[in-house]
């Protein structure tokens, strides 16, 4: 009986611990969210993946009006530049005219999520505070972001002690392999706004383009039949891309999928070939998959495993009636 009861105390203390440690990364998480969002701040980091080191400067502060303002730049190579005024964004790349588009998605390195509601991930994703460490001189609080099932990668996060903000992220397999890691070199926090974001804030940004909706949530022929547990439609259409191998174009229908932290694209199209063997490579985290099958070519590009892309390719059958029409269903889910 003694012993029973030293097991059952031995149980119970590892379940409190695990409780409070779950508690304590999601109460960080929440922190990093609202640092995100409210303070000023001027950082630079690299994304490190496949033995090279892109660079990038990223500014944040709150301008007139309680208004979020950010400017995010590429440091190497062409040109990219994403600025944001409230919910306006506006993209400046190579060889196209600047533009903006209504959102407070800013297409960038940094998940999204993390400005978000970080509750959102908790059905698919497990929070988990480790410890301590140094990260650029400072005080970092280690956040594990664990993956419920075997079809995701992991999530390792450095968050400042002090201001709550991010030092450090790995992308992580469930064999702890590193795929790909961001680094910070520099953060600077003020409680005034920055001169150049206070000059930004005066800048007109590019007309608002409205997004065509030809195609956007129109009857498609084919569905995924299968995704991970937590991953639901963003959007999906139907459009013409070139094809250098037959005459004219040819119609691809696209479906974007996401748990939150995770966006995953689907491309379907009729091939001229009735087979093709499966060809994938991986860029970091991202992978991208292609096959041919029985006539439909399919293609799979996200940040997850390569047995997730194959599964999800291989799922692709014909439309039912229902779906055809409502198109805004997520697909079975599985753990």
């Amino acid at each position: 009986m003694k012993l029973s009861a030293f097991f059952l105390l031995l149980l119970s203390f590892n379940v409190s611990a695990t409780t409070a440690d779950t508690e304590s990364a999601k109460l960080s998480l929440e922190r990093l969210s609202i640092s995100l969002r409210q303070l000023n701040f001027s950082t630079s980091f690299v994304v490190v993946k496949n033995n090279q080191a892109e660079p990038y400067h990223w500014l944040h502060g709150i301008g007139e009006n309680e208004q979020e303002l950010e400017i995010f730049t590429r440091l190497n190579g062409p040109r990219l530049d994403v600025l944001r005024q409230g919910d306006v964004v506006s993209y400046i790349e190579p060889d196209q005219e600047p533009y903006s588009i209504i959102s407070r998605d800013v297409r960038s390195p940094i998940p999204t999520i993390f400005r978000g509601n970080i509750s959102e991930l908790e059905e698919s994703y497990r929070f988990i505070s480790v410890g301590r460490s140094r990260i650029l001189g400072r005080v970092a609080q280690l956040i594990r972001v664990v993956s419920k099932d075997k079809y995701r990668y992991n999530y390792w996060l450095w968050l400042d002690q002090k201001t709550g903000l991010l030092l450090k992220m790995a992308v992580l397999t469930r064999q702890g392999q590193l795929l790909e890691q961001i680094q910070f070199t520099h953060i600077e926090v003020d409680e005034q706004l920055s001169d150049n974001l206070e000059q930004f804030q005066l800048t007109e940004l590019p007309e608002v383009i409205e997004l065509t909706m030809q195609g956007q949530n129109k009857a498609l022929s084919w569905q995924v039949s299968w995704l991970p547990q937590g991953f639901t439609v963003v959007k999906s259409n139907q459009h013409k891309l070139n094809s250098h191998n037959r005459s004219g174009d040819k119609a691809v229908e696209f479906m974007l999928f996401s748990d939150g932290l995770v966006e995953v694209s689907v491309y379907v199209n009729l091939s001229q070939e009735e087979f093709r063997a499966p060809e994938y490579a991986s860029d970091g985290a991202t992978m991208v998959f292609n096959h041919v099958l029985q006539g439909i070519e399919v293609g799979v590009v996200g940040d997850i495993p390569l047995a997730t892309a194959k599964k999800i390719a291989e799922s692709i059958t014909p439309a039912s009636v229902d779906s055809a029409k409502t198109n805004d269903r997520n697909s079975k889910g599985e753990q």
